[in-house]
């Protein structure tokens, strides 16, 4: 039997603050919903613009940076696989494809001037170019580029 392949990947806004919770046992989970922007044309050639709201749910350290760092409207790119959870209520049988998001990116970083952590939790340093670069950039100009000179 062949195994199966669960995995999605997705770029979109926060439609409200992270929301943090902890498990009895303690783990964490940050839940949050995304709103996924498509275009497409339609049979005239007209453009048509949907929205798509996905649920979410980050454990542990990453749900943490998420509900520290995210708030309602900002972009992330998340990573993981697809989950459906059923239970009843009143009565009724009902169920929800969620995403376990499994890895993270923050997109843009509003003003630039505030690191926030990848997914790994480690916080990467602002990067600033260094006078050598910024030197050696000036001395380029405009000459032409002699494909003879390049080693490969």
């Amino acid at each position: 039997m062949a195994r199966g392949f669960n995995k999605v990947v997705l770029m979109g806004n926060l439609t409200r603050d992270p929301e943090l919770r902890s498990t009895p046992n303690g783990q964490s989970v940050a839940g949050f919903s995304l709103a996924v922007n498509r275009t497409w044309k339609n049979a005239n050639g007209e453009q048509q613009e949907a929205v798509d709201y996905i649920d979410c749910n980050a454990w542990g350290k990453a749900g943490e940076i998420i509900s520290q760092y995210m708030q309602k409207g900002r972009p992330i790119l998340i990573s993981g696989r697809l989950q459906q959870r059923s239970w009843e209520q009143e009565g009724q049988k009902r169920s929800k494809v969620e995403v376990v998001v499994e890895d993270f990116n923050f997109i843009g970083s509003g003003d630039g001037s505030r690191s926030v952590p990848n997914s790994d939790g480690n916080k990467p340093e602002p990067q600033k170019p260094s006078k050598k670069i910024d030197e050696k950039a000036k001395d380029v100009g405009d000459e032409p580029i002699n494909l003879d000179d390049i080693p490969f």
